[in-house]
């Protein structure tokens, strides 16, 4: 059993950007947030309840599409080396693990995430269930640290969850360009996409009646309390979630319910909100293949296969580094 947890993340750093992703989003009208300071331990705890939410139709259709499709994405890939960003517990790609073991074809498997608890955890139970594929985890930020991806063999890059659509159209193209950067011809990208659908059902999953969605959102707000010394009134704010149908998104937003003043001391910066001002804490775009293929092309990956659960709900597309 060979496990290898190499850290790359900053704390310091991580600490630093965070002030400056502060400054650069609420400093502006309108107000926003970039969705990664969602993620903390008590955050990514929330949203793991999300994911087992009956409303929140996402990850019961990817899990689908693995379980009845991951010996041919295994076999169409040909990659002897699997890397999953923002990996998490990595419980969805233990199908795939499974299906790449049962070819014989795979000898190490690399765990990308920020958490490095979470990341050390998985990359054990991973290692006992696959004694015969070395374990290399990474603790980084699939944004940044795209350069310390392992090199060598082909390689299937597997990007899970819908993420790609936390992103917005410039992130896309800026991260999309910089990952096929680091693939060589022959290797993959395996991209999990939500697909365009009714505002309804979109809007069901995105304000469970139980009110998970709205405290992960609001975690945001902790953990510029935390981190950054902030007096966020939480109970101060609405969790508000739309359909974009012009730009086909969901728009997850806290709304302030009355006029207040903000101090985040770590950001040096101190913002008045209106009653009814508004912060955009994450966004999810729904996709249409035809959309995604362009963007895909344009960043030089070629689409291969894709998979979708039978609803037509979601999406897996493999996109092959175009030969040079």
């Amino acid at each position: 059993m060979s496990v290898r947890i190499s850290v790359v993340h900053d704390a310091e750093r991580a600490a630093s950007t965070l002030a400056d992703d502060v400054r650069r989003g609420l400093g502006a009208v309108p107000r926003s947030l970039p969705p990664k300071w969602l993620y903390d331990d008590r955050g990514s705890a929330l949203f793991e309840q999300i994911t087992r939410l009956a409303e929140y139709y996402p990850f019961a259709r990817e899990h689908e599409i693995l379980r009845d499709h991951a010996a041919e994405i295994a076999a169409v890939s040909g990659a002897s080396t699997l890397i999953e960003l923002g990996s998490g517990t990595s419980e969805k790609t233990r199908m795939l693990l499974d299906a790449f073991d049962a070819t014989g074809q795979l000898e190490r498997f690399s765990p990308v995430d920020v958490s490095e608890s979470t990341l050390r955890e998985a990359a054990a139970a991973i290692a006992g269930r696959h004694p015969g594929v070395a374990v290399e985890a990474i603790v980084g930020d699939f944004t940044l640290h795209l350069a310390h991806l392992p090199r060598g063999g082909r390689r299937m890059v597997a990007f899970l969850g819908g993420t790609i659509g936390n992103l917005y159209v410039e992130e896309r193209s800026a991260f999309l360009g910089a990952l096929a950067d680091q693939l060589e011809p022959g290797d993959s990208l395996l991209l999990g996409t939500d697909l365009v659908k009714s505002a309804d059902r979109l809007i069901a999953a995105y304000n469970d009646p139980g009110g998970v969605t709205a405290d992960f959102v609001r975690n945001s707000l902790r953990v510029l309390n935390r981190e950054l010394d902030a007096d966020f009134d939480l109970d101060s704010f609405a969790y508000v979630p739309f359909w974009d149908a012009t730009l086909e998104r969901m728009d997850l937003r806290l709304r302030a319910e009355v006029p207040q003043r903000v101090a985040i001391p770590g950001a040096g910066l101190a913002i008045d909100l209106a009653m009814g001002e508004e912060i955009r804490v994450e966004i999810s775009t729904k996709f249409r293949p035809e959309l995604l293929d362009r963007e895909l092309a344009h960043a030089g990956l070629t689409v291969a296969s894709r998979w979708t659960d039978e609803a037509g709900d979601f999406a897996l597309t493999l996109a092959t580094k175009a030969e040079a």
